[in-house]
């Protein structure tokens, strides 16, 4: 049995404008031990859908429409308050995106990292003191000791990503969701964040949720590959299928935009059109009006995610006429 399992998440923001159905019926699950990458543009709904499962969504405007989240047989979507912050930085960790806002500015680094032990195994002050320490010098913070009674504007933003992983890690969780952790990070910075997550993942034989736009990211990263556009998947894959074999024209879109793949002298790509308004109804393919390749059946009949071989999934209408 997978370690998690969501089965048709439906998270909506509720607004003056209109229902954004941020999240619109989403299905996947993560093995132990496995490293699942979510990429698509920003505003695809990746965050939230996080966010959504392990109850951070503000509550109103958003509100889960529909579907399950299961982990070690509870449902988080229905677990009381209680039960679901027994899980919730202890069990299921979470790297959020900006850890200059995500950390307390008024809080010293020490009183930030000791907390999840404080809270979720009682341990007293001395206890959790020492294993902060160890915590720090786990993801290459060096002075630790010092360190723990500084302010977060103190450290750099290699440092703060490097104090958020020790914050979450400290509770051995059996899961970890990194929502962009190379966000505003310099190459060589990044390079260093992605195997520290990578090595503490060995230690520690726990899943990783890899939320990010950036597929050279993934592909050092990940298992597996599931594609998110206008809240919904519409490719799954393992990370290799995707690379040299992917069936979706929003996938290969995203493949063209990467800096990598484009020659010197070239201007580079960019995916024309805009992502679609979340708060209207969208009658057939959410990607049509900025594919190349839909027909008129694209823009009136929805998709869904079909099968085309062991583990991989793509939602298109010509996924037998392409050939990307």
């Amino acid at each position: 049995m997978a370690l998690l399992e969501v089965d048709n998440l439906k998270t909506y923001f509720h607004t003056r404008n209109g229902i954004v159905r941020a999240v619109d019926g989403v299905s996947y699950s993560l093995e132990a031990g496995e490293t699942v990458g979510i990429v698509g543009e920003s505003g695809s709904g990746k965050s939230v859908l996080h966010y959504a499962m392990l109850g951070l969504i503000p509550q109103p405007p958003g509100r889960i429409e529909g579907g399950s989240v299961h982990f070690d047989g509870m449902d988080l979507v229905q677990a009381p308050a209680k039960a679901l912050r027994g899980v919730r930085g202890k069990r299921i960790s979470m790297i959020f995106q900006d850890p200059m806002t995500a950390l307390n500015p008024y809080m010293k680094i020490g009183s930030q990292i000791m907390e999840p032990l404080r809270i979720h195994e009682g341990v007293d002050k001395k206890t959790a003191r020492t294993q902060a320490i160890d915590a720090l010098e786990a993801v290459g913070i060096q002075d630790a000791e010092k360190r723990l009674s500084m302010y977060p504007h103190e450290f750099s933003g290699g440092m703060r990503q490097r104090v958020m992983i020790a914050m979450a890690l400290i509770t051995r969780p059996e899961i970890l969701i990194a929502d962009e952790p190379t966000t505003a990070l310099d190459v060589t910075v990044q390079a260093q964040i992605l195997e520290l997550i990578k090595q503490r993942q060995q230690d520690l034989g726990m899943a990783v949720i890899l939320i990010t736009h950036d597929l050279g990211v993934v592909a050092g990263m990940c298992d597996r590959v599931l594609v998110m556009y206008a809240g919904r998947f519409v490719e799954a894959a393992s990370t290799r299928t995707i690379f040299n074999n992917c069936k979706h024209p929003y996938t290969r879109a995203l493949m063209d935009a990467m800096p990598a793949t484009q020659q010197t002298s070239e201007m580079l790509y960019t995916i024309p059109g805009m992502p679609p308004d979340l708060s209207q109804p969208i009658p057939g393919c959410a990607f049509a009006p900025r594919c190349a390749h839909a027909t008129d059946v694209c823009h009136e009949k929805p998709t869904q995610l079909d099968r085309i071989s062991d583990g991989h999934h793509a939602a298109c209408h010509r996924l037998g006429d392409l050939a990307l």
